[in-house]
């Protein structure tokens, strides 16, 4: 999954107090739906990306969080077929819709070890 402010940025110094409390917001509601998608926790890797300090380079480049997990199901870990591996072409066995779809339903509390938030 990818997160993107409404706003192109840089980094996170870019957005105003108002718009980190709402991505802050945003990002613990989709931790939540991670996690609520299965029985037991759901173990992810969150990378947050943010533009080089090289001036040349910091204007091709935004904020934005890519999340994944190793999980594709319940009882199923995701292992990295060759192609993956070696190339960086993932194959994923659902469509962005069904996960979307999944993520939508997904009904929580907050994350593990967060202050209770208010549900959305």
């Amino acid at each position: 999954m990818h997160l993107v402010p409404h706003r192109q940025v840089a980094d996170l110094s870019g957005l105003s107090a108002e718009e980190r409390d709402d991505l802050t917001e945003v990002y613990l509601d989709l931790l939540g739906r991670v996690d609520a998608l299965y029985p037991t926790p759901t173990p992810y890797i969150a990378a947050w990306q943010q533009a080089p300090v090289e001036p040349a380079l910091r204007r091709s480049s935004y904020l934005h969080l890519h999340l994944s997990s190793p999980r594709r199901a319940a009882d199923k870990l995701k292992f990295l077929a060759g192609s993956e591996a070696a190339m960086g072409a993932f194959i994923n066995d659902t469509t962005p819709e069904a996960v979307a779809a999944s993520l939508r339903s997904a009904r929580h509390g907050a994350p593990a070890g967060l202050p209770p938030r208010a549900r959305t």
